[in-house]
């Protein structure tokens, strides 16, 4: 993991979002993170395989759903500087938190 490509991957809204999310509420499949974004799953999917490739994420495939957390091999200091954002940034994410439907039953 560089650290450019960490900070250029947190540089966009909607992936500094989901990584904010995923530190938030630990794991969230594609339709989670669809639904609070408001974005189309082709857009979501995007952004999550970048995420992906910088491996910043994990994922594991769950019958027809695939979710994801932040990868558990991330350096302390990622992990932190995410964790810390989130924890802080109750306006940012809050229309994001009041979407999310953690159950999928809208999928």
């Amino acid at each position: 993991m560089e650290t450019l490509s960490f900070f250029k991957a947190m540089a966009d809204d909607t992936r500094l979002k989901v990584l904010m999310l995923l530190s938030l509420k630990g794991e969230l499949c594609v339709c989670d993170l669809q639904n609070a974004l408001e974005i189309s799953q082709p857009k979501v999917s995007r952004h999550l395989a970048e995420l992906r490739r910088n491996e910043l994420l994990v994922d594991e495939r769950r019958a027809k759903w695939v979710y994801y957390k932040l990868n558990p091999a991330m350096p302390a200091w990622m992990n932190d500087i995410i964790s810390t954002s989130s924890q802080n940034s109750n306006k940012y994410l809050e229309d994001c938190l009041s979407r999310l439907n953690s159950d999928c039953s809208n999928c």
